[in-house]
């Protein structure tokens, strides 16, 4: 909650810099367009107004349309000297570039946080986490070789990677398309992250791991209004630094991404716990563990900021157990 919380401010970000890239607007309005992707679904959640299932549904495959387009009318100008020389920036660069790409999955697990909200959440989170993985690997996958084949050198210059794309296929329409796959992600990314997250901060408040008062709306149907503004002022803390700092997103992705591959490396290794041995389920966990916790190292840096919170935890609990046993005594 509080360092997986950085992305929703690069969400925003991104979201406003595509936006004002194609209509022309000044850079220096980023930050109000921004805030304004922040601004309508914080405030729709408020109220307890959620996106239906089927919009989503109908952005995510309109998203999916975009990305499709601009990968196929880029296609033909991809070069196979584009891909050389192999490994630019060593073997470093790919661990960084490792990290970096948990950017592309990670938030389909928030879903598990609203589970409560779907009608048969045993047979659709299942169903939605295998459709996603496969979708989002795919298409990421062809995206990037087509990027590195077609851009090269350039692919890393600009914050408008998909207009760059679509304008060597000559295609008219491409601003407008590419336009509509920035708000779409921006605000549908950002929907159904704050309504996840406060889920989660009622449940923690609920648990006892966060303040008491912040549980008022855990419940089924409920709106968790206070724990929805803890969240959004953690969202604005971290956009508040990133303009401070110049605007810089790759720390913030860098932040995001590694307290996510600490998450699953910790849900792996109790899932290595739980499951029972000598099943397919448990195999699987094992090498799922393995291969998350040797991706700890590569995050780096920005691998502190979850060190610390995980710090905050323990010592969370640790009072939290004293509290409980001076009580019984």
């Amino acid at each position: 909650m509080f360092g997986v919380a950085a992305g929703g401010a690069v969400v925003a970000m991104l979201g406003a810099r595509y936006i004002a890239t194609i209509l022309g607007i000044d850079a220096g309005m980023v930050p109000l367009l921004a805030l304004a992707f922040l601004a309508l679904p914080f405030i729709t959640n408020l109220f307890g107004v959620r996106v239906a299932g089927w919009l989503q549904l109908v952005l995510t495959a309109l998203l999916m349309a975009v990305v499709v387009t601009v990968i196929a009318v880029a296609a033909p100008a991809v070069q196979p000297a584009r891909f050389e020389p192999f490994l630019p920036h060593g073997w470093g660069g790919v661990g960084a570039a490792v990290v970096m790409f948990v950017w592309a999955f990670a938030g389909w697990e928030v879903g598990t946080h609203i589970s409560g909200e779907f009608r048969d959440p045993r047979r659709t989170i299942p169903i939605a986490t295998a459709v996603t993985l496969a979708l989002s690997g795919a298409s990421y996958l062809v995206l990037q070789v087509v990027t590195v084949g077609a851009l090269g050198s350039r692919a890393g210059e600009g914050d408008v990677v998909l207009l760059d794309l679509a304008s060597l296929g000559g295609l008219s329409a491409a601003p407008a398309l590419v336009g509509a796959a920035a708000g779409i992600v921006a605000l549908g990314v950002m929907n159904v992250y704050l309504a996840a997250f406060a889920k989660l901060g009622a449940s923690l408040a609920s648990a006892g791991d966060l303040p008491a008062p912040l549980a008022k709306g855990v419940g089924n149907g409920e709106v968790p209004r206070r724990a929805l503004l803890l969240t959004g002022a953690i969202i604005l803390v971290y956009f508040t630094i990133v303009l401070l700092t110049g605007g810089d997103l790759q720390p913030f992705i860098l932040i995001h991404t590694a307290s996510m591959v600490a998450i699953y490396a910790l849900g792996m290794v109790a899932a290595v716990r739980l499951l029972p041995h000598r099943t397919l389920g448990h195999r699987l966990a094992v090498v799922a563990a393995v291969l998350t916790v040797a991706m700890l190292p590569l995050a780096g840096a920005a691998l502190i900021v979850p060190v610390l919170l995980a710090g905050a935890a323990v010592l969370v609990g640790v009072i939290r157990g004293r509290m409980h046993g001076a009580a019984r005594s």
